[in-house]
Order: structure tokens, then C-alpha cells, then sequence
């Protein structure tokens, strides 16, 4: 057992020696508060269930002292319950009251409950806090943190409680108002239908008035209309002449014989790389045969292979022709092609 109290100490020693003197403090400082007065709704109390677990009471000593020094060797001082420090050394206390060394693991473990019970309080945890008291009490009745803790159990439950309990009052206020709110748009609804209703009426009455002012100007829109076709088929006439008119030189445009169209020079950084691509010209031819302008349309990959495209063309020839001709080649580009 004195190694069991010696990891005890060495764990909870310094920073039992402010808690002790804050709880000392405490209880100096602050009188016993007057029990509170019993809520008008206050929540019904639970049957209190005991300190130390039955199971752990069933235990024998041995297996006590073994499971206290593993839950000290483990930080599970108060927590989780029926598996802690204090509640073993509680039940060892019971069957070895005479044990100093019991007795000592208890006075050092219990600032740490204080403070778990302060914790859970603040968290609103009341269960555990009803728990870890109920420990607190079973090591040391008078200890002067406890009538603090216990009011502030109860105020907690207390407080609790009314916040429930105006939630629950707004949520049912809510309720009421989205009922009203929803009576209220129902009959806004029904007023809103009824002056529908009346517009659409109303529309039907001008709508016929519209429709026999638009049958006296019938007539006038009629030959509008007809007039307005005429031009238009006058117009698309001349379209089409015109068109026909345009189209006739490019039919008669004659087909160009190549007589010598060189390849262009495949770019040596091209080469190297591997790259292939291709290269869309617009080319003009005159009269003479020869290519008097060139242009690149499109080109892929782009700035590669242009400026050799357009050197190639540039120098080919074709047979003589009528008038000036514009066509387009591509030009591939393929390593090893």
C-alpha cells in the first residue's frame, strides 16, 4: 500500500498544496448558504444512487489496492465511474479502516474531485456533478466545499429548468404567432383572388373593346400587309439576281494546274524535337501562273511551321489562267513524311 500512496503523492503533490488552501479558504470565507427555497416546478430529485459502485464493494483488498494503483497509474483519479482511484481507496477504507495509507490517498484525491465536480457543474453535467458530490461526502462529510456545490446543484437544476421552460414557452408562442400569420395570409389569399377576380373582369370588358377597334382597322392593315409583301418579293428578286450575278464569275472561275509546287523546308528545331503539325494557306494566283499573295489561316501547332508554309507557296507555279484565282491549301508537316 505504501507504494500505491507513494504514486499518489508524487501525482497530486504540487498542485494539491493551492487547492487546499483555496478550499481552506473557501470554507473560512464563505458562511453555510441557507438551503434555497423549493421552486414552484423544481425537478424531481432522482433516488440517490451510492458513492462506490456495488460491484466495487463486492471486491477484496487485494484486487482493490491492484485496481487503485492501475487507475492512479492511468490519471482515472474520480472518473469513470466504478472504474476510479477514489472509489477504490473508498471501498478500501470501508474493510481496512485503520489504514493510514487509505486514508491519505483519499485526503490527496479529493481537490481533484472538488474541481471535476466544479467542472461538470459549469458544463451542466448534474448527474456527474450529483455523482463526484456524492463522493466528495463519502470521503469527508464536513468538507466545507460541499454546501456550495450542492446549492449550486440545485440553483443549476433550477436554472435549467426555467431556461426549458421559456424555451418551451417560446417555442409554443412561436407557434401561435405562425398560426396567426397563416389565418392572416389566408385571408389576404382570398382578398387577392377576389381582386383578381374583378381585374380579370375588367380585361374581358377591355379586351372586347380592343378587339372591335382592331376589326375596323383590318382592312387597312390588310393592304399593309400586301403592299409590305410586294416590296418584300421585289426586293429578294433583285437579292437573287445579284446573287446570280456574283455567282457566275466563280463558276466560270477556271481550275488551277499545278506545275511545280515545292515542300516547304521543315523548321530544324521542329526536326529535332519530333513535332508535326499542319499549316492552312489562302493563296492568290495570277493570271501569269504565279502566286502573287499568300496568307496563313490557321496553323497547328501555332508560329511553327508558318513562315516555312508561306515561303513554299510563295514560290510555286501553276499554268496560266483567265483571271486571278484564290484557293487554299494545307500543308502537312511530318518528321520523317
Amino acid at each position: 500500500m505504501s507504494h500505491v500512496n507513494t504514486i499518489a503523492k508524487a501525482r497530486l503533490l504540487a498542485p494539491l498544496t493551492l487547492l487546499v488552501a483555496l478550499a481552506a479558504c473557501s470554507g473560512k470565507d464563505e458562511p453555510a448558504p441557507a438551503a434555497p427555497a423549493a421552486p414552484t416546478a423544481a425537478p424531481a430529485a432522482a433516488p440517490a444512487a451510492p458513492a462506490v459502485s456495488a460491484k466495487v464493494q463486492s471486491m477484496g483488498t487485494d484486487e482493490l489496492r491492484d485496481l487503485a494503483s492501475k487507475a492512479l497509474r492511468e490519471n482515472r483519479m474520480y472518473a469513470p465511474a466504478g472504474d476510479n482511484a477514489i472509489e477504490y481507496y473508498l471501498a478500501l477504507r470501508d474493510k481496512t479502516p485503520d489504514d493510514a495509507s487509505v486514508k491519505s490517498a483519499l485526503t490527496d484525491l479529493l481537490p481533484y474531485t472538488l474541481i471535476a465536480a466544479e467542472q461538470s457543474l459549469g458544463r451542466e453535467d448534474f448527474a456527474e456533478s450529483q455523482r463526484l458530490v456524492a463522493l466528495i461526502e463519502k470521503v469527508d462529510a464536513t468538507a466545507p466545499a460541499l454546501p456550495r456545490l450542492k446549492q449550486g446543484i440545485t440553483g443549476g437544476m433550477q436554472t435549467a429548468l426555467k431556461r426549458t421552460q421559456e424555451e418551451t414557452d417560446k417555442v409554443k408562442k412561436d407557434a401561435e404567432n405562425r398560426t396567426k400569420q397563416l389565418a392572416d395570409q389566408q385571408r389576404l389569399a382570398q382578398q387577392q383572388a377576389s381582386e383578381a377576380e374583378a381585374a380579370r373582369a375588367i380585361a374581358a370588358q377591355q379586351d372586347a373593346a380592343r378587339r372591335s377597334s382592331e376589326s375596323q382597322d383590318a382592312e387597312r392593315q390588310a393592304a399593309a400587309r400586301r403592299e409590305a409583301e410586294q416590296r418584300q418579293q421585289a426586293a429578294a428578286a433583285q437579292q437573287a439576281a445579284a446573287a446570280r450575278q456574283a455567282a457566275a464569275p466563280a463558276a466560270a472561275a477556271p481550275s488551277l494546274r499545278p506545275v511545280s509546287t515545292p515542300a516547304p523546308r521543315y523548321p530544324a528545331e521542329a526536326l529535332r524535337s519530333g513535332t508535326s503539325g499542319e499549316v492552312l494557306v489562302e493563296i492568290t494566283v495570277g493570271t501569269d501562273g504565279s502566286v502573287t499573295n499568300a496568307r496563313v489561316l490557321r496553323a497547328t501547332p501555332s508560329r511553327v511551321f508558318d513562315r516555312e508554309a508561306l515561303n513554299a507557296v510563295k514560290r510555286w507555279k501553276f499554268e496560266p489562267v483567265g483571271a486571278p484565282v484564290t484557293t487554299r491549301r494545307t500543308l502537312a508537316f511530318a518528321p520523317g513524311g
